[in-house]
């Protein structure tokens, strides 16, 4: 059996098996989480943003692949979650990029458009890290496009991609330490593994035993958890190219008439100041976000075909700017106003405590997700939309979020800015900081100088053996984790969270915000506060009931 064209409706099919495979696997994937936490949901992420994408293939099957291929993305686009689900998005963003126009492909178009979707992947990601699922596409893809060189026959090359990707899969732990320290391959690499094993089945015309009849509702998914991104492992020392700009070029008919716009050639051009380079365009507009030493240079260089907007400079350095992170509705407030408003606040939220603490102290709109489900970007699209607002601030509040609210920030039509709160202690400290007499920059400066002023500490328990940073942890024992690192365990929860904070407080520390989670009693929040009381006096102790799920505690230290 051979095939050398592919056409919309068996992509169509390629997408829905291995969407349902990747379903049947997720909870495989989300074990893979490199800390022990109860929290890992990069196969949930992925299935999610992968579920969403076949869902709209599915509203779209046609013999024109390019169009079954734009269904694709967009779905994906408005259902990435984390970052495992937009960088998957990111690929088939640039595979259906590269087949838009094509009624159908030949095996070398099919490989090619691969190597164009990593492409696509690589410049979405602030600063890529080797030893993730980028690694396990790049590998994969390049060589699709090596055994198109001898053979037309498109299964024979997604044979050959999907041994790679498991081949590359093995060897991401040599490539990323903290991956070998725990002993397992990367989460988000294994679940684009089973993405290509369901479309090779499809091609060969079998099903896989594990792939349910159907996709899984989202309310099947209700309860999975959440997961800390081996993206995230990388130091923010390492920027080459200290400035973000993002900006956008709003196209004047005069300037075309003498230079025309060619978003290759303006790509091309603009590399040469910096990386991370993401050029979107339409015949409207052109947006760009880039890292570079020289700023005013590269406005200079787009004002060449038109009047700028949207302008953003951030400095990486100061700010240490990291990218490492079933449904559910936005919960808008209640007496939110219809009237236009000048200015909004958008935030993530985990717990019923911790949103209301958020609304009292001015979000407009509070998603709740986090560390049990991240919002995907259609979420965070549509909670913009309820704050009616000229310009909104997103505040993720987890790492993991991080990404899913910069695609939303450039999709929606509000001028929208993602604060990069990483826990919600940061999250809560940047919102305090919010002015609504100041103008937009002068707020994100403040928001963001705000986040870099308190320290996070959780306690979680421990879903598995493992051992990390020097420390063997057995199941069930209760962790201490101080800014993202594990530092203490205990078989006891009051115990592990008197000797993190232990190791936190200092003479430095003026005020203890305790946010108490699920099935944490009043007893043992009081004995936590005796405990600071008698070793730290003159640290002012505030407590909340946070309600947060997986967290026992949640610390803010100012």
């Amino acid at each position: 059996m051979s095939m050398n064209a592919l056409n919309g409706i068996q992509f169509a099919e390629m997408v829905i098996q291995g969407a349902n495979h990747l379903s049947a696997n997720a909870k495989l994937v989300d074990s893979l989480n490199v800390f022990p936490v109860p929290d890992g949901d990069t196969g949930t992420n992925m299935n999610l943003s992968m579920t969403s994408g076949a869902k709209e293939v599915k509203n779209n099957v046609q013999e024109h692949i390019g169009k079954v291929g734009s269904a694709l993305s967009k779905g994906l686009l408005m259902g990435a979650r984390g970052n495992s689900g937009v960088i998957l998005s990111q690929l088939f963003r640039g595979f259906s990029k590269a087949i838009e126009t094509k009624a159908s492909i030949s095996g070398k178009e099919f490989a090619a458009a691969l190597e164009t979707g990593v492409e696509t992947a690589y410049k979405a990601v602030m600063k890529p890290v080797e030893g993730t699922i980028l690694t396990v596409a790049k590998d994969s893809a390049r060589k699709g496009v090596q055994a198109a060189k001898s053979t037309d026959d498109i299964i024979e090359i997604m044979e050959a991609v999907l041994a790679e990707s498991k081949a590359s899969l093995k060897r991401t732990p040599d490539l990323l330490p903290v991956l070998k320290e725990v002993g397992v391959v990367d989460s988000g690499g294994q679940g684009l593994v089973f993405v290509y094993e369901g479309f090779l089945a499809e091609l060969k015309g079998e099903k896989l035993p594990d792939s349910p009849e159907a996709m899984p509702s989202m309310n099947e998914l209700v309860n999975a958890e959440h997961h800390r991104s081996v993206q995230s492992h990388m130091n923010t020392e390492d920027i080459e190219f200290g400035y973000c700009t993002e900006f956008m070029v709003k196209f004047e008919a005069d300037k075309l008439a003498g230079k025309p716009f060619k978003e290759e050639s303006f790509r091309q051009d603009l590399s040469q100041y910096g990386d991370s380079l993401l050029v979107i365009a339409d015949e409207d507009v052109v947006k760009v976000h880039i890292h570079s030493e020289q700023p005013g240079t590269v406005l200079s260089y787009g004002q060449r075909y038109g009047s700028l907007i949207n302008i953003k400079i951030e400095n990486m350095r100061q700010q240490h700017s990291n990218i490492v992170g079933e449904t559910h509705t936005p919960l808008v407030a209640a007496n939110a106003p219809k009237e236009r408003r000048e200015y909004g606040i958008v935030a993530v939220s985990m717990g019923s405590g911790i949103a209301e603490l958020f609304r009292s102290i001015g979000a407009h709109s509070v998603i709740e997700g986090g560390q049990t489900m991240n919002p995907s970007t259609e979420d965070i699209v549509k909670a913009i939309e309820e704050v009616n607002a000229d310009k909104v601030f997103i505040l993720p509040n987890n790492k993991n979020i991080i990404m899913a609210a910069q695609q939303a920030a450039e999709v929606t039509g509000s001028k929208a800015v993602v604060i990069q709160s990483k826990t919600v202690p940061q999250g809560l400290s940047a919102l305090l900081a919010f002015n609504p007499g100041a103008d937009m920059e002068s707020n994100e400066a403040a928001m963001a100088e705000a986040m870099g002023h308190v320290k996070t500490g959780q306690i979680t328990f421990a879903v598995r053996d493992t051992n990390i940073d020097g420390l063997d942890i057995e199941k069930e024992d209760f962790m201490g984790i101080n800014e993202g690192k594990i530092v203490v365990k205990s078989k006891e929860k009051v115990a592990a969270a008197q000797e993190l904070l232990a190791k936190m407080l200092d003479d430095e520390s003026e005020i203890l915000t305790i946010l108490q989670g699920e099935g944490v009693s009043e007893e043992e929040t009081a004995a936590l506060a005796s405990f600071v009381e008698d070793n730290f006096p003159d640290v002012e102790i505030e407590i909340h009931n946070g309600e947060q799920p997986l967290y026992s505690f949640i610390f803010a230290i100012e």
